[in-house]
């Protein structure tokens, strides 16, 4: 039986919920914000977590698109009054996102997102060893974002978080690695 985490930041029907960045181009730090009332979770990915969030969650809306009627009116594209382009509001890392869980709730018509924090490093050791499933690495005390948002809030999460993770760092035209702002050494790779 797996442990259920002592603290759970829970968001049901949050008032917003997006993914923003802090830092320049090159240096970022990802974050995943919900924000009900007063209350304000930010949690930090890597810029790849970001990107599979997001193409995660648009598969599921695709998906449930697809379902006879669409009984879930899931929009095709971001509805315009939902667009939230505002920078991240005060950011205080709650954690680092370790594991990180999709699904779909039909009775509220929401995507859940669930995310766990990376183990320490002695869970690591500890949590992967032959006779110890990946669940149990968490520890008892550890604990666990979970964010419902409804579908056209998703929407709008997977275009910000898309438009935010191709905004970084320009590509090379000869070598295809990232051009840093302050200069840039191409590394062709040997015919």
């Amino acid at each position: 039986m797996t442990d259920v985490p002592a603290h759970v930041h829970e968001f049901d029907w949050p008032d917003r919920v997006v993914l923003g960045t802090v830092g320049r181009p090159g240096a970022r730090t990802f974050y995943l914000q919900a924000r009900t009332g007063a209350q304000i979770v930010s949690i930090a990915l890597e810029k790849e977590q970001s990107a599979l969030l997001a193409q995660k969650i648009d598969e599921i809306l695709d998906r449930l698109r697809e379902v006879e009627g669409n009984r879930w009116s899931v929009p095709t594209s971001t509805p315009v009054e939902l667009v939230d382009n505002a920078p991240l509001e005060t950011v205080q890392e709650q954690f680092r996102a370790g594991t990180i869980g999709i699904g779909w709730d039909p009775i509220t018509a929401q995507v859940i997102i669930e995310a766990h924090p990376l183990p320490a490093d002695d869970e690591l050791d500890e949590g992967f060893a032959e006779d110890s499933s990946a669940e149990d690495s968490f520890a008892e005390d550890s604990e666990m974002l979970r964010v419902k948002m409804p579908v056209g809030t998703a929407r709008a999460f997977t275009q910000r978080t898309r438009e935010l993770v191709d905004a970084g760092r320009p590509l090379c035209t000869l070598c295809g690695y990232p051009i840093d702002p302050d200069g840039h050494t191409c590394i062709i790779p040997e015919s």
